[in-house]
Order: structure tokens, then sequence, then C-alpha cells
């Protein structure tokens, strides 16, 4: 699709990048580098717009249109698993292999092929790597990535497909294509990968008709591509990204990579990137995985102190609560202010009343319930009348009262009516 042969001598302005074209040559993502397949928009076209995604099957169904012998439009059914897709570009990788990887391992290796930036850059750009490496980058790019243009950033899948190549770690290719390919689906349609699903196509429709003046137009990679890519736009020839040895699968084919989240061995004598890491903050995308150690939250449990009465069973003390819930039950309607030491004070009565303990209501209600039906009667009756005797004075206190009251003319002068003598003598005040 880019390029094709590797001789420097048939494309000669291929010096510069020359370190990195053998590690291409033998990947497993060549033949989606080179394979110029010619694509015919009617059909890529039509494949979008009739594509649906079947759960079960874990397959995108869709269908091409072809004329038959009568000349008349005949729909083709065409359906593309990911099995498809790794056998047709031969990609090799597995179903089990994984589609995420750890951001701390990709970056980390990023910096040791010589990336340039700063460790949290928003986005990773091909023009801050030394010349092989940026030819490295914008292969893969423009090969293997899901959008129209942008060929200058690095997505973070794109990221992890090249550490993994260069490093010779499991990824799943086929799985991360096939992905993009549903969320076409889904979302507002273009036409996506034309040339692999050209390539689909045509490994399952054999006798599919082709126009040249349908042919879809594809940038592949020529000299005036090599030539931007060996420019550094914007900075002296002194701050151009430094020279980079080859290193892992680009210098030893069968290297083998390090365990866990290492981008190199502990024996590997060439530069540390440790402080250029410290930095990192953890993006956490639908590629990258992070090892973190969940602290667990501690909760602080709250019990209540248990208080025990001196001199009390705990037969009692249920006896009293059972009490003392009958008690508010009954009181639950009645005016009955009740004094709480442990609480605020209650305001001060309105009305001139006794102030009666839950206590004494207990002790009062045992003592009723130890007198007869006639003692009970006749305490009723003589209260009744004490009762009505208080009451009585109060009447004539008040009646009382309003006699003593005179009326006054405005305007007069009024004396004492009081006859007492007063007790200020008159010839003792100064003269005035």
């Amino acid at each position: 699709m880019l390029w094709q042969g590797t001789n420097c001598g048939t494309y000669p302005k291929i010096e510069p990048f020359k370190d990195v074209v053998p590690f291409l040559k033998d990947s497993r993502i060549y033949k989606a580098l080179t394979d110029r397949h010619k694509c015919y928009g009617s059909h890529v076209r039509f494949f979008w717009n009739a594509a649906h995604y079947v759960e079960d099957e874990k397959a995108i169904h869709s269908a091409v249109r072809i004329k038959d012998e009568n000349d008349k439009d005949v729909d083709i059914p065409v359906k593309i698993t990911m099995g498809d897709v790794r056998r047709v570009f031969n990609l090799k990788d597995k179903d089990e292999d994984p589609i995420i990887g750890s951001e701390r391992l990709c970056k980390g290796f990023w910096l040791r092929m010589g990336h340039t930036g700063f460790i949290n850059d928003e986005a990773y750009t091909k023009s801050k790597f030394y010349r092989p490496y940026k030819f490295l980058v914008h292969c893969v790019i423009h090969a293997l990535g899901h959008t129209k243009g942008a060929y200058d950033e690095a997505c973070d899948y794109i990221m992890n497909i090249i550490s993994s190549l260069v490093l010779n770690r499991p990824y799943n290719i086929s799985q991360v294509i096939f992905n993009h390919m549903m969320d076409n689906i889904k979302g507002e349609r273009y036409v996506q990968y034309p040339n692999f699903v050209q390539m689909l196509i045509d490994d399952q429709v054999h006798n599919l008709s082709k126009d040249d003046s349908d042919e879809l137009p594809l940038d592949h990679m020529d000299s005036e591509t090599l030539n931007r890519l060996d420019v550094y736009r914007g900075g002296k020839k002194e701050n151009e990204p430094k020279h980079r040895q080859k290193f892992a699968a680009i210098k030893k084919p069968d290297y083998v990579t390090p365990h866990d989240d290492k981008w190199r061995h502990d024996d590997n004598g060439s530069d540390d990137e440790s402080k250029r890491m410290e930095p990192l903050v953890y993006k956490k995308t639908r590629w990258w995985f992070v090892k973190e150690k969940r602290s667990r939250k501690r909760i602080l449990k709250v019990t209540m102190p248990k208080v025990v009465i001196k001199g009390k069973t705990k037969k009692q003390e249920s006896q009293e609560r059972l009490v003392d819930k009958s008690f508010e039950s009954l009181t639950e309607n009645v005016n009955v202010y009740v004094e709480d030491t442990e609480k605020k004070k209650s305001p001060p009565h309105l009305v001139d009343e006794p102030v009666i303990t839950p206590q004494e209501i207990i002790e009062k209600g045992v003592d009723l319930l130890n007198m007869s039906f006639v003692v009970y009667k006749s305490l009723s009756t003589s209260q009744v009348a004490k009762d009505a005797a208080k009451a009585a004075e109060n009447v004539e206190t008040e009646a009382g009262g309003e006699s003593l009251k005179e009326t006054f003319v405005e305007g007069e002068v009024y004396t004492d009516s009081s006859e007492t003598k007063s007790e200020i003598d008159l010839t003792q005040m100064a003269p005035t």
C-alpha cells in the first residue's frame, strides 16, 4: 500500500530510513503496508451502507451489488469476522492476544525510541523522532489508522502496535481493526479502511464487476513522501532529534521481550529513561490499563457505650423500658412537660401547673393499680370538690378587683385617696 521493495537503489531517497526497512519487511504487518489493492468506490460505499453487526455471530453482515446474466442488480451477501481480517492480511495474531497494554511500558518504550517531547504530551507526533523511527511511525499510522487524516499524530492503539512489534510482544491487531469497523457502523459512517474492505470483499466475491472510472484514488508512498519525511520544519538543524541506534527486534529479529511492563532488560547498557518517566500522568484510555494498588478504605465503626445502672438487674431494666414506652404512647397527645437534664432546659411555662416527672407518673400509676375502685371513686370526688372551691375563689377575686377601679376625668388633678399621714416633714425642706 505504501511502498514496495527495500532496495535503496530502486528508491534512493529511502536511504535516511534504511535502518528500519528490513524490520518492516519481516514484520507481520508487511502485507497491510505494501499491498496496493485497487479500490472501487461504489462497492466500498455499498458495503458500508448495508453493514450491520450480528452479536451472536460476532460478525459484520453486509452485501455488494453485481449484475446477473440478465443485467439485473443482485445483492450478494458478505460476512466478515475477525478471523477473516487476520487471514486476509496475514497478521499472525491470536484471539487471546490483548488489545490493551501498559501505558507506562508504551511511553517508556517511545522515550527509548528517541521521542524528544514531554512525557505527558497530549499527542505523540512523528516529527519528534530520528528519521528511521519517524518513517516507522508514519508507515503504521498511514496503513493501520482508522481516520482519514491526522497522519502526524499517533493514537494510543498505534503506539501499542509499534511497541508490540519492536519488543516482540503479542498484540491482537486484527481485533483492533475489526473493532474500528464496528464503531464505523454505530456512528456516522464514512469510507473507512477502503483498501482493507475491498480486499475482504474480493476474498468472498470473485465475479465482482470493476470499472476503472469507479476506482477510488488512494495515497501511496512515493518520492515526494520521502522528501517530506526527511525534513524537520520549524527548527534548526542542531535541534533535530539525535541519532538513535537500532535496538530490540529492529536490531535482532529473535529478540526476547522483558518481563512485566519493562521496555528494556535490566542488564541493558543504553540510556535510562527513569528520570523522564517520573512526571508521568496516566490517561487511562480504552487502549491502556494501569496497574494500581488500591488502598482499602477504613470505615470507623462507632459503638455507643452500654450504660448499666448499679443495683438493677437486666430484667428490671427491660421492665422499666416497657413502662417508658407505654407512658409515651399514653401521653402522646397530652401536654406534659418532662425534665431532661441531658438536653436543653425547657422554656418557661405560661400556665401555672406542676411539673410531673416520669418517675412520679410511674409511681402514681403503680399506686392506682393497688387501690380498689371504691377508694379511687372517693378520692376523685374529693378532688373534684377541691377544684370547684378553688375555681370559686378565683371568680370572687376577679370580681373584687374590678370594683376597685375608679374613673378619672382627663385634665384634672387628683390627690391620693389614702388618709395616711405623710412621713415627709415640710419644715425641713429648703426654701425655693
